[in-house]
Parts: structure tokens; C-alpha cells; sequence
């Protein structure tokens, strides 16, 4: 059996940054699927499940409700390794496209103070594992060393 292409990525020498994972032509329409990657893998700790699933929980709420990108997103979601999500949205997109995008949702993220959206028995199937405060202190974490400086090396995986 082959490789499915995000084994493929040397995640030796991948560092946090935006990535294009890929793109897949579905009818007329191009789906970009970005790799958000916020620690360095097998050189940081990974995330922790409660502020990966307070992050999602967030980053959906704030991108299936966004001006623009609102109808344009697919998908937010974390990895298995916990080293960062995916983010498929509708059309074709290079990683300094959404940059503005992603320093908005994860500003918004940094500030968040209210109840987290979905956590309730009746609404998530894990209502329990959050984590505020851890997931907003990763949310400026990557937002500022980062986001707000990146750099080509953070936008194209390495070879």
C-alpha cells in the first residue's frame, strides 16, 4: 500500500507554521486542505486533548460564522498527533491567502471569555475535556511566534 501524502512530509524538519496539505478538485469546485501546525513534532510536547478540543470547538465556531469564509468552510479539525488541525475550505488557496483569516480566528480564540460553544452534555460527546485557559494561551502563543511573523519557511513544507 502507498503512503498517503502526510506521511510523506519529513516532520523532522517540519516547524509550526501554515501549510497546503494538499488540494482535491471535487466537481467544479477546489478544496484546499491546510495543515495548521502549532507545536514542532517529536521536538515539543503535543497538545493536550482539553485545549485541542476547546480549540476546535472554538475555531469551528468562529469560521462557520466569518463573513467571508463562513460558506467556504469545510472542515476545522484537530490532528491524531495533537500537533495541530486541518482546516479544508472551498477554492484554491495558497497559505499566505488565509493568514489574515487565521490571525483573526486565533485573536479571537486568545480573548475568548464566554461559556465555550457546544460544551454541554446535549451538544458534544465529551462535554467535559476543556481546557480555557490552556487553549487560549496556545492560541497566543502561535498567534505571536508564529502568525505574526511568519516566514516562507513556515509556508511551505519542508523538502
Amino acid at each position: 500500500m502507498e503512503k498517503i501524502t502526510s506521511f510523506t512530509i519529513n516532520h523532522l524538519k517540519l516547524l509550526p507554521g501554515v501549510y497546503v496539505s494538499r488540494k482535491d478538485k471535487v466537481g467544479n469546485t477546489m478544496i484546499t486542505t491546510f495543515d495548521l501546525r502549532m507545536t514542532r513534532p517529536n521536538c515539543e510536547p503535543v497538545m493536550n486533548t482539553a485545549e485541542v478540543h476547546t480549540l476546535e470547538h472554538l475555531g469551528a465556531t468562529f469560521l462557520r460564522n466569518h463573513e467571508t469564509f463562513g460558506n467556504k468552510t469545510i472542515y476545522f479539525g484537530p490532528m491524531g498527533c495533537r500537533t495541530g488541525f486541518y482546516l479544508l475550505l472551498a477554492g484554491d488557496y495558497e497559505s499566505r491567502d488565509i493568514l489574515p483569516l487565521l490571525k483573526e480566528m486565533f485573536m479571537f480564540m486568545a480573548e475568548y471569555e464566554d461559556e465555550i460553544p457546544g460544551a454541554s452534555a446535549r451538544d458534544c460527546g465529551n462535554y467535559l475535556d476543556m481546557n480555557l485557559p490552556m487553549a487560549r494561551y496556545l492560541a497566543v502563543k502561535f498567534k505571536t511566534e508564529v502568525l505574526d511573523q511568519i516566514s516562507d519557511e513556515r509556508l511551505v513544507y519542508p523538502k
